[in-house]
C-alpha cells in the first residue's frame, strides 16, 4: 500500500495486521480520489476528515494532494498504533488529529469540513450513523462533500444527502454524495 499522488507519491503505508481492518486498495482510491479531484478542482487548503481511519490511507492521500487538515477518527487499538505510525512516518503530525474512538460517537464540531471520507465495515450501515451524527453536530454543511466506499452489492442508503456519483471498483462500490441542506 502505497500514496498514490502529491507531495508523497509512492510513500510506502503499513496496514494493520489481521483481518479487523479493510486497508482501501491503492487502485480504489485513485479512483475515488479522481472522482474527486473532477468535482473539487484542488484538495489545496480542505478540511478532511477521514472516519473509520484504519491506515488512515484515505486522510494521507487527501493530505498529500494539498488538504491542509485531516481528522482521523479510529477506535480499533492496533489500527491506532498503525495510523499514528504513518503519520509520524510523513512528519505531518502538524496536519493531523487523530480521534480515538467510534465514529459513530463523535463529538461537537470544532469546524464544518469541506470533505468526509468514510470506509466503514462493509454490510453495517455505519457510514450512515456517522454522518447523520456529523449532519447534527455541525460538521457537515452545504458546501461538504461526502465520499463512502461500501460493498459492491451493499445499497447505500443516505437519506440526508444527494448522491452525486457511484463507481464500482472490484469488491467495493465509491459514492460521492452531497447534504440535503437549505
Amino acid at each position: 500500500m502505497r500514496i498514490v499522488a502529491g507531495e508523497w507519491r509512492r510513500h510506502p503505508l503499513r496496514a494493520p495486521a489481521g483481518d479487523a481492518t479493510r486497508p482501501t486498495a491503492d487502485r480504489t482510491r485513485e479512483t475515488l480520489f479522481s472522482m474527486l479531484a473532477s468535482r473539487l478542482g484542488s484538495f489545496d487548503g480542505l478540511a478532511v476528515a477521514d472516519l473509520f481511519a484504519g491506515s488512515g490511507a484515505l486522510g494521507l492521500e487527501a493530505l498529500s494532494r494539498g488538504a491542509a487538515s485531516c481528522l482521523f477518527v479510529e477506535q480499533d487499538a492496533a489500527a491506532l498504533r498503525v495510523l499514528r505510525a504513518n503519520i509520524a512516518s510523513l512528519r505531518a503530525q502538524a496536519r493531523c488529529n487523530v480521534h480515538a474512538g467510534s465514529a459513530t460517537q463523535i463529538g461537537p464540531a470544532r469546524q464544518m469540513l469541506d470533505l468526509v471520507l468514510l470506509d466503514p465495515p462493509y454490510g453495517s450501515g455505519t457510514g450512515g450513523v456517522a454522518l447523520d451524527r456529523m449532519i447534527r453536530l455541525g460538521w457537515i454543511g452545504p458546501a461538504s462533500w461526502i465520499a463512502l466506499e461500501v460493498g459492491a452489492k451493499e445499497d447505500a442508503r443516505l437519506p440526508a444527502f444527494t448522491i452525486d456519483a457511484e463507481r464500482k471498483v472490484g469488491a467495493a462500490r465509491l459514492v460521492l454524495a452531497r447534504p440535503n441542506l437549505d
